[in-house]
């Protein structure tokens, strides 16, 4: 019996229901995505037990609608690649089981794959866009981290957050200003109609290349129970100018150290032009050739588990499918 030619991936990190089929070279042959964004939205953040109910409404009818691609046939599937951390334990769980359950049926091998490597892999997704050896900002709603990558597989974390994401604060401070779910776009959009005359202050952007910005935050909720009618289109430009000067330092620093050919940044905050444009700027300065997915794979899907699930494969990862709420990218 041959080999299947493709992955099954699955993601249930957080609040979207993903599935995914894809072949070893990153082309993607169907992915759906089930969104939970109405569920949460009056709540202005996730809200965990409704997010594992909405995934196990969403993941067998999401499955089925993506195997259709290949005819329902489990041939076609050489392994299955399902998200075990880090996020939301109950969203997690759902994904494991569901995957361990079709594992078992069509008789094929099970990954439980770092999300963290996921996104490491995003970029080459639908054609090979990464040159190594090359630096990684990973920018998520849950994760801020700076890495050197020699290979997809030979990875060192330089440094990481020490409290609060980038993209956690944008969504606070989004909250702040009235601007809703998702709030990260919004403040976006709002910050391009103000001016950054707001000093706030740029957190540890002297030291290493770790992260905080929770201090961030907190100066804008000071700014705002002393200055009420504060315009929020300035605040939220003076907002992103900070975070904008902390990321671009601590880019700078690690290219002035590290060996690179390439720029990589992935995760759901590198949808924002602001960051785009930062990573463009810095490139051309460093002679780098920019490495950012398409904007259809920056945020949380299968089909980077499914590719991350290949290298797996191929380097005789464990299988484990534990469920790790607060797995670090050093795990596989």
């Amino acid at each position: 019996m041959t080999q299947g030619d493709l992955v099954l991936g699955i993601e249930t990190s957080c609040d979207d229901t993903s599935v995914a089929l894809v072949r070893r070279d990153g082309q993607v042959i169907a992915c759906e995505t089930v969104s939970q964004f109405e569920i949460h939205s009056e709540f202005g953040g996730v809200f965990p037990e409704f997010a594992s109910r909405a995934h196990l409404h969403a993941i067998l009818p999401t499955i089925a609608k993506v195997m259709s691609a290949v005819n329902s046939d489990p041939a076609r599937i050489r392994a299955i690649g399902v998200t075990r951390g880090p996020g939301l334990i109950g969203s997690l769980i759902v994904g494991v089981n569901t995957a361990q359950a079709l594992g078992i049926a069509w008789d094929k091998p099970v990954y439980g794959v770092n999300h963290l490597r996921g996104h490491l892999r995003s970029p080459d997704l639908d054609e090979p866009r990464i040159i190594y050896p090359a630096l990684l900002l990973l920018v998520s709603g849950g994760h801020t981290l700076l890495c050197h990558l020699q290979s997809a597989v030979d990875v060192t974390v330089l440094g990481t957050t020490r409290d609060d994401s980038v993209g956690e604060t944008y969504d606070k401070v989004a909250r702040m200003l009235g601007l809703g779910m998702p709030g990260g776009p919004a403040l976006d959009r709002l910050a391009l109609a103000g001016q950054a005359v707001h000093r706030f202050p740029r957190p540890m952007i002297r030291e290493g290349y770790e992260f905080s910005f929770s201090g961030l935050k907190s100066s804008v909720a000071r700014l705002l129970e002393k200055d009420p009618g504060a315009d929020r289109a300035d605040i939220a430009a003076s907002f992103v100018a900070a975070c904008l000067d902390v990321l671009g330092a601590k880019i700078r620093r690690a290219l002035a150290e590290h060996d690179a050919t390439s720029l990589i940044v992935v995760g759901g905050v590198a949808a924002s032009r602001q960051i785009r444009d930062l990573v463009a700027d810095i490139c051309t300065e460093h002679g780098l050739t920019p490495c950012l997915p398409p904007l259809s794979w920056a945020t949380d899907n299968a089909a980077m588990i499914a590719l991350a699930t290949w290298d797996y494969l191929e380097h005789d990862a464990p299988q484990d499918l534990r469920t790790t709420p607060s797995l670090s990218l050093s795990a596989w």
